[in-house]
């Protein structure tokens, strides 16, 4: 029952093949390999685009370098609240930005408010030097809350972005589960919706390590091949990152890992709704679950083998726990199993 996080989950078997058949024998170093150009010709498929991919080895180096992409002096970036950019990567997207600061957007469960955020972005006036100035919002798809955007919701963010020359820029650590729990095409929940740059994860779900920046226009990626260079980011046995992402995006592969994590999630929540010592704190559609679980109940589920998070509540929910209740974040992963989860229902029933 390891519900911590999908970063606990192995490779996926396709996966582990492939980095060791291509991890026999010699390939061009630094991106020149015949599986790298391979794997990135699949991307302007899936994108149905032809877009420059860059692999790194993180989501925060994908954030963070992205960021140094679009970076002006005296830079901002606008996020959520509780974007992952500005509660977890420990000061990364500043430093590579040489610092540049995010900036908090309100928004419900995850989501940031476009009124909010217009107001936000006003309150940085063109030529007033001590401000600073705005270079790039930034979403999480899915968000760090559990929930998604709709398409419009992202083409409402990114018509306010290009308004003002701003590059739209979406967090994807979990994007495959976002496609998999919408009806939209990966083209459709990104650039045809405004966004500029995608940090595409594939480590959460079903990658040993691989992470990727993608740019749906290559003339904004001109420099990046530099900005990765110096981010200590441009590995020399790329083909290795290239033979996961090859396994990955073979077919529908990815969107079927995806699939079933969301599927675990829908169990788990599901079970919560039938407990009496447990709910779920907020409605969510992705593989991340938020419980509002009895104290005594959570620590009975970790005595028989639960393995879960704690969570701080969001800023705009203080009265979400009585006394003698903690909130706690669960986690489905590709190769999460049935049986936990219905064992994991039955102790909260």
């Amino acid at each position: 029952m390891i519900f911590a996080s999908d970063n606990w989950s192995g490779a996926h078997p396709a996966v582990t093949q492939s980095l060791a058949t291509h991890g026999a024998g010699m390939a061009a170093a630094y991106g020149a390999s015949d599986i790298d150009k391979a794997v990135e010709r699949r991307f302007n498929e899936i994108f149905e685009r032809e877009v420059a991919v860059y692999f790194v080895g993180t989501g925060t180096a994908a954030n963070s370098l992205s960021f140094a992409a679009v970076n002006r002096p005296g830079g901002v970036v606008m996020c959520h609240r509780e974007a992952h950019v500005a509660q977890d990567e420990c000061g990364a997207p500043e430093f590579f930005t040489h610092g540049a600061r995010m900036v908090p957007v309100e928004g419900a469960l995850g989501r940031m408010d476009p009124g909010h955020l217009v107001s936000e972005l006003a309150r940085f006036r063109p030529g007033f030097v001590h401000a600073g100035q705005p270079m790039a919002i930034s979403l999480s798809q899915a968000t760090e809350a559990g929930t998604l955007y709709s398409t419009g919701e992202i083409a409402a963010i990114g018509e306010i972005a290009h308004e003002r020359g701003l590059a739209l820029h979406m967090d994807g650590a979990r994007f495959a589960n976002a496609l998999a729990a919408s009806n939209a095409s990966p083209a459709e929940m990104t650039w045809r919706a405004g966004v500029d740059i995608l940090s595409f994860g594939a480590t959460k779900n079903g990658c040993w390590c691989a992470e990727a920046v993608v740019f749906f226009d290559p003339k904004q990626a001109e420099q990046f091949p530099y900005i990765r260079k110096r981010g200590a980011q441009l590995f020399s046995k790329t083909r290795f990152m290239a033979a996961q992402f090859a396994a990955y995006l073979d077919g529908s592969l990815w969107l079927e890992l995806a699939a079933h994590a969301n599927a675990m999630a829908d169990a788990l929540r599901a079970g919560i709704a039938r407990s009496t010592h447990a709910r779920q704190a907020w409605d969510t559609r992705s593989n991340e679950i938020f419980a509002v679980i009895e104290l005594a109940t959570a620590e009975r589920l970790r005595a028989e083998g639960a393995t879960f998070y704690d969570w701080n509540p969001p800023h705009d929910m203080p009265g979400l726990m009585a006394t003698g209740e903690g909130l706690y974040r669960l986690v489905t992963s590709w190769s999460t199993e049935r049986a936990d989860v219905d064992r994991f229902c039955a102790l909260i029933a």
